[in-house]
Order: structure tokens, then C-alpha cells, then sequence
């Protein structure tokens, strides 16, 4: 199973962590973020990832070099930031003969189990699906509606006056057509690619543990949340 894994960002919100590092290699709980991603690859089967890299790209592979387990990974550097939507457009090869893989904003912290949303999506057979939680402060996020079938009918990204309080998780399910949908001055998923898949497209509600770790106040959560996580997974 393929995925991509959004990795670019600057960070500049986590100054001065990100002077000196990437944000997904920022520690939580003694593990940068990145190897909390690859335990979760490793546990639902995705060995083939494509992650791309623009702020210090070599100490991202330096770190996969060394703590792939097995995974292989593909780097992608951005010289200038292509923006989410751009990343994909520009990759299309790297999928074009998969059923469907996955897209994975690297700035999450989460157990996410991807394997049930693998099974949601397959059993909705829609070509994208789009994993929501419930946000108490929906005007920062891309909110959906969804109806009774599980069809997302509206999203906005970051909307003035939200209509729901579902939001995506930045975790998608994609068939390789919805990439042709990207063109060249559109560069970002949640503003460009994901209002052209209303009506054809899932909402799968993620109740595991999410967490963006892009400012402070986050990271610092994330570290005592999920040192409570990962303490109970080691007692059992």
C-alpha cells in the first residue's frame, strides 16, 4: 500500500523548535513526530511512501536512512513549496497504477487506525475519502457537511460561518484520477482539490487520537496526551 506523507511546511509557528529542525522530526514523548508515523505504517501494512522535503531536507533523510523499518521511502524535494495540491499533481506517477493510497499531513500526531478507514472506503466505493473530526473551532479548519449516506455535500476550507463542526483530518483515501483534477495554478487540497469532489466523495468520522502539533500550545498537549497513550499501550 502506497501513501503520501505531506511534510514540507516550515514550521514557523513552532519557532525556534524549527530553527534548527523540521517540524516532523520535532520530539514527542523521546520520538520525533516522523517516527510515530512510521510505527503507524508499519502497523497497517503501507510500505511505499513518498514524502517531500524543503526545510532541512537532509536531516529528514538522514532520520528515514536510519529508522525506515522496512518501509521504503521516496524524497521529493521542493525547492520552492508547491503547496499540498502541487506536491500531488507533481507525483501522479508514483500512483497511477494503484486502486488507492493514501494522503497523510505529516503535522498530525495520531493512532489513527487506517486500516478501518481503508475498509470505510472500500465499502462506500467512492474515489476519495475524506477522515473528519469534531473541532472546537471549526473557522480554522475545512469544515464538511455530510448526509445521511455518508456523502460529503458541502466543504469549505476555513469558512467565516461554518455549517458543522466536522472537519478534515488532514487523512484521505484517493483513486489516482482525482490527481488529473489538480491543475497547474491550483496548489493547495483543502482549497483547490476537495470542493471539486462534493457529491463524490466520503466522510469517515475518526474518533482516535489527532492532534496538529503546529503551534505550542498543541505540541505541549500532545506530549502530555500522548505520553498517557503510549504508558497504557506498554502496560498492556
Amino acid at each position: 500500500m502506497k501513501a503520501f506523507l505531506l511534510a514540507a511546511g516550515l514550521g514557523t509557528r513552532l519557532q525556534p523548535i524549527t530553527d534548527s529542525i523540521p517540524k516532523c522530526l520535532v520530539p514527542i514523548c523521546g520520538k520525533p513526530l516522523l517516527g510515530w508515523w512510521v510505527n503507524l505504517f508499519k502497523k497497517h501494512s503501507i510500505d511505499e511512501v513518498l514524502i517531500n522535503l524543503h526545510h532541512f531536507p537532509e536531516k529528514v533523510k538522514e532520520y528515514l536512512n536510519s529508522n525506515s523499518e522496512g518501509i521504503r521511502f521516496h524524497f521529493f524535494y521542493e525547492e520552492a513549496l508547491l503547496g499540498s495540491a502541487g506536491t500531488l499533481r507533481e507525483n501522479k506517477n508514483f500512483v497511477k497504477k494503484e486502486k488507492e493510497f493514501f494522503i497523510l499531513y505529516a503535522d498530525n500526531l495520531t493512532n489513527v487506525n487506517l486500516t478501518t478507514f481503508l475498509d470505510f472506503h472500500r465499502s462506500h466505493n467512492n474515489f476519495f475519502s475524506m477522515g473528519l473530526f469534531k473541532s472546537q473551532n471549526p473557522s480554522a479548519c475545512g469544515i464538511a457537511l455530510v448526509n445521511d449516506f455518508g456523502v460529503i455535500t458541502d466543504f469549505e476550507e476555513k469558512p467565516k460561518r461554518p455549517k458543522s463542526n466536522l472537519a478534515s483530518a488532514g487523512i484521505f483515501l484517493s483513486s489516482p484520477e482525482v490527481l488529473d483534477l489538480i491543475p497547474k495554478n491550483e496548489t493547495d487540497i483543502g482549497f483547490h482539490l476537495i470542493p471539486k469532489l462534493v457529491n463524490r466523495m466520503n466522510g469517515c468520522l475518526i474518533e482516535d487520537f489527532l492532534i496538529d502539533i503546529g503551534t505550542h500550545e498543541n505540541l505541549k498537549n500532545a506530549e502530555v496526551k500522548w505520553s498517557l497513550y503510549v504508558n497504557k499501550k506498554e502496560e498492556v
